[in-house]
């Protein structure tokens, strides 16, 4: 069982760089946002999809892990349209003021 949960670790760590990597090639030329600094990546959060750019460095905080894995569980990680997470709002900007 230990073997499982490392490798579903190592394959979400592989699909959120894959997923980072294509959004940071955005080029103004092709369409997509250009208020996204390099470093941070956008997350849509709750039903009304509220929109967030946050850094890459929170894939490391425990809390926002934890989201994510909400995340895959509910939608995946296959999106063209950015990671929509699956919480309340206030509940993420409580998770905001922790982590920042």
């Amino acid at each position: 069982m230990g073997l499982r949960k490392s490798q579903n670790k190592q394959t979400q760590a592989t699909v959120l760089k894959k997923f980072i990597k294509k959004g940071s090639n955005f080029r103004d030329d092709e369409g997509y946002p250009t208020d996204v600094p390099r470093g941070h990546f956008v997350v849509y959060i709750g039903d009304t999809r509220s929109r967030y750019v946050v850094p890459i460095s929170w894939l490391h905080h425990k809390g926002f892990q934890s989201l994510l894995q909400r995340a895959e569980e509910e939608f995946g990680f296959n999106h063209e349209m950015g990671l929509t997470i699956p919480c309340h709002e206030q509940d993420f900007l409580s998770l905001l003021s922790v982590i920042g």
